[in-house]
């Protein structure tokens, strides 16, 4: 074996393990076992540990709420239906896929530290916007923050990521016969203002310039995110941030 080929085979060896790990990553059921510890700590944190809960109150976010009406309307009722729909559709995905029903314990941990560095930049950069777009301050319970975080992390980006680009990519492609790279970015535009007005739907948020545009942004970082990396890292990326701005 000559000195170049011998230099290769470590090269080689990682570049089929980065490969490896992207691919794992990305997989339907991967992402399911990987968001599921955040989906029962919502639900088992807005049944009894939330402020509201321990009140005999129902609080939720609005997407876990907006999926539940729209469940209402065809005819289903029931409290942990958006949980099962998450289940469901990624379980579903899985089949259709064919994929092997085994877990790589390793991936679901580089998982955990890529979200968490994943939501630094925009940690970073909502600092810096602040220094000119000063946002409001959140008044609620560090506790009920962070079970509202784990759960907006995974119902936001299923309705605004998953769910949204898959319907918007299907007119791009289908309707409007659009197949460029413009579809993509026409697509991260459309899911980015859809995302940062969806939170003027509650009543204790009042319209301004100054936080539609961040969350404009982060929108766009969001579905970017997902575009490259896919649901799981971006729904794991969008809950360390709403969690780590707590302590950072």
């Amino acid at each position: 074996m000559t000195q170049a080929a011998a230099a290769s085979v470590p090269s080689q060896s990682r570049s089929k393990s980065a490969s490896g790990y992207v691919h794992e990553s990305e997989l339907p059921l991967t992402s399911l076992l990987f968001l599921l510890p955040l989906m029962v700590i919502y639900e088992l944190g807005t049944r009894y540990f939330t402020t509201a809960a321990q009140a005999g109150f129902d609080q939720q976010i609005i997407a876990f709420t907006l999926m539940q009406r729209f469940f209402r309307l065809l005819g289903v009722h029931g409290q942990h239906l958006p949980f099962l729909a998450v289940c469901t559709i990624l379980l579903t995905w899985h089949l259709a896929r064919r994929e092997k029903w085994q877990i790589n314990i390793p991936t679901l941990c580089g998982m955990a530290v890529e979200s968490t560095l994943l939501a630094l930049p925009l940690i970073v950069m909502g600092r810096e916007l602040a220094r000119y777009l000063p946002l409001a301050a959140v008044h609620a319970s560090r506790q009920d923050t962070i079970i509202m975080s784990l759960g907006a992390g995974v119902y936001e980006e299923l309705i605004f990521r998953l769910a949204l680009f898959t319907l918007l990519s299907l007119v791009f492609r289908d309707i409007l016969k659009i197949r460029s790279g413009w579809m993509n970015l026409g697509i991260l535009l459309m899911g980015a203002l859809a995302f940062s007005l969806y939170h003027y739907l509650s009543p204790l948020e009042v319209f301004n310039w100054r936080s539609f545009a961040f969350r404009t942004i982060a929108g766009a970082y969001f579905g970017g995110i997902f575009l490259l990396r896919g649901f799981g890292i971006t729904a794991a990326s969008h809950a360390a941030y709403d969690v780590l701005i707590l302590f950072l």
